[in-house]
């Protein structure tokens, strides 16, 4: 295999590994990747951590080989590269979609990168970016360059939570100006939702069972929100608040309970669409089918985001219509992923966490 180096691989790269689903995590030495011809290294600056990682370490993701190093939230500098990539160069400062495309199969061919048949994940379908090396392969198709302006803990935080939500929001909900959008969770998906739809002029209901969260989504667009309780009462209040129901309903969580409550918050020929994460006992949920029938109500999901999509939200970022970099709670070391990995199931966190410190 032929490829080109800026690094000294002598000295093997620290990582956050474990050997077992929901077992010890450490941090310890590993070989550094090597790139396919067609792939780079991405030296690591800033990576985030995600639900997802805890999802994956938990077992839910069938994708994961073990033993595993995780992380999918990255933002770095190429320094290898294999001699099959044109479009970039060692020294590029670069982010990538969660979901990376194959550029070859019938929906990489209609630009659909985030559902591709052959799809790769950093951090899930081979080692992450919890290290100080990450491979990343199909570079031309996947790889976004970034503006100087947008730090590298800015740049993380679009990981996969606010790209997802960009694509929720913008491709797949096709939100509009003045529309009431409804968002089912004010963690990090959610939130990022919120501010989305709020840039882009609609009238946005904050929903979550934390005071503090609900803080933070006034803080950042939120018009009104609703400290979630009984769904009944929950549903009716929505429904008074934007007269009649909401025209997009997103479930930022993913629960059946909160599945179901976007659902029911619709108005007449509303979407809802699903994002969180649906494992375990909530995949199969049982949805109210006769009012998506007699409301003529839609079900979309939505997976990531294409990296062609990304300069215009890129755009709204460097135009300060977004402001991610508002959702970052705090900034950690790798080593703090041990203890803090484990506690994403807790919701302790009303933002996101950051490595910036290798």
């Amino acid at each position: 295999m032929w490829f080109f180096s800026d690094v000294d691989s002598a000295i093997p790269m620290k990582a956050i590994y474990y050997t077992e689903f929901k077992g010890p995590i450490e941090l310890k030495q590993v070989d550094d990747p090597v790139p396919d011809q067609n792939g780079v290294v991405v030296k690591v600056s800033a990576s985030g951590l995600c639900r997802s990682d805890w999802h994956g370490w938990m077992g839910h993701d069938a994708d994961i080989t073990l033993p595993h190093v995780p992380g999918h939230e990255l933002v770095g500098t190429i320094v290898e590269i294999g001699k099959d990539v044109h479009r970039f160069e060692i020294g590029d400062r670069i982010t990538v979609p969660f979901v990376c495309g194959c550029g070859y199969c019938p929906q990489c061919a209609t630009g659909n990168q985030q559902v591709c048949d052959h799809q790769s994940q950093p951090g899930f379908t081979h080692w992450g970016s919890f290290a100080e090396y990450v491979a990343i392969d199909y570079a031309d198709t996947n790889l976004v360059r970034l503006p100087d302006t947008i730090t590298d803990v800015t740049a993380a935080s679009l990981g996969c939570r606010f790209i997802t939500s960009y694509r929720a929001v913008v491709d797949q909900g096709q939100v509009l100006k003045d529309q009431w959008v409804a968002i089912h969770g004010c963690g990090g998906v959610g939130l990022s939702a919120i501010m989305i739809a709020k840039a882009y002029g609609a009238k946005v209901i904050g929903i979550d069972i934390h005071e503090e969260s609900l803080q933070l989504a006034k803080k950042i667009g939120a018009h009104y929100t609703i400290l979630s309780r009984k769904p009944e009462e929950l549903v009716k209040e929505i429904h008074a608040i934007s007269s009649g129901g909401v025209h997009l309903s997103i479930d930022a969580l993913g629960s059946t309970q909160t599945c179901i409550n976007s659902v029911r918050s619709l108005r007449k020929r509303g979407k809802h669409i699903q994002v969180g994460l649906m494992s375990g006992n909530h995949s199969q949920t049982n949805l109210p089918m006769d009012l998506v029938l007699a409301r003529e109500l839609e079900i979309i999901g939505s997976h990531g985001m294409q990296a062609h999509r990304y300069p215009e939200m890129l755009d709204l970022i460097e135009q300060g219509r977004l402001k991610p970099e508002l959702l970052v709670e705090r900034t950690i070391s790798l080593e703090d992923i041990i203890t803090e990995l484990p506690a994403m199931g807790e919701f302790r966190n009303t933002g996101i966490l950051v490595v910036d410190r290798f």
